[in-house]
């Protein structure tokens, strides 16, 4: 039996609600989807307002714990889980194949330290994670927006990041990467006007060596797109 909760993605489905970052393409799983998700049903996090959310009560340790939010199709996702095996993983998202796509990599590896969930990251930010209680956050290649009207779509605003903010433990990390090099100066700025963070490279970071290359990226760059990286830390 497929949970039904995995095709409900925000608290407020059906109704006006604040502008989204993300349009929902499919909502659908086929026979292949539906037996990936009964195989690797342990990895699944659902939403349910007012649980609380943190490595003890996700993977019963005390490891720090990484949120990614938008993994795409989760290969970058699932190596750095592997690699950087001193931390917990919760990845967010939204496209139902991704996370299908994701879950099928996950049971195949059995790694212990990543749980995938999805449902609007604002949400579960809003209501199942603690202020102070987050060692960072990725957030790699979301969507920018390109056309001048719909940069209001974009993930990124002053809003989001004093949510981040205020989930962060000090001296916990935003990681942000994109190869649209307007959206890059634009976060940029806004990091830089925020008095509660620091940017330790005082500006773009160098490529960060334990987040490993995508096939998206590596088309970006056949493109001649140029990647930005911004590291910043909560004070």
């Amino acid at each position: 039996m497929i949970d039904p909760r995995i095709f409900k993605i925000e608290l407020r489905e059906g109704r006006e609600r604040t502008i989204k970052s993300y349009v929902l393409r499919s909502n659908v799983l086929d026979d292949k989807g539906e037996k990936v998700l009964e195989e690797a049903g342990k990895y699944v996090v659902y939403y349910e307002d007012g649980t609380l959310l943190n490595s003890r009560t996700l993977f019963g340790n005390d490891k720090p714990l990484i949120i990614e939010i938008g993994f795409g199709m989760g290969t970058a996702t699932l190596e750095i889980a592997r690699n950087r095996d001193a931390y917990n993983y919760l990845g967010l998202e939204v496209y139902l194949d991704g996370v299908i796509k994701l879950l099928k990599r996950l049971n195949d590896a059995s790694l212990s330290n990543l749980k995938v969930m999805r449902f609007n990251a604002v949400d579960v930010l809003e209501h199942m994670i603690s202020d102070g209680s987050i060692a960072g956050f990725h957030i790699f290649f979301p969507d920018p927006w390109m056309k001048k009207k719909h940069h209001k779509r974009r993930l990124m605003n002053p809003d989001f990041i004093n949510l981040l903010i205020d989930k962060l433990d000090r001296g916990g990390y935003i990681y942000f990467v994109t190869d649209w090099v307007e959206y890059a100066d634009e976060v940029l700025s806004l990091f830089n006007g925020n008095e509660r963070i620091e940017n330790p490279h005082k500006g773009f970071a160098p490529h960060i060596q334990w987040r490993p290359n995508t096939k998206f990226e590596k088309k970006g760059l056949e493109k001649n797109h140029e990647v930005r990286e911004i590291w910043v830390e909560k004070k």
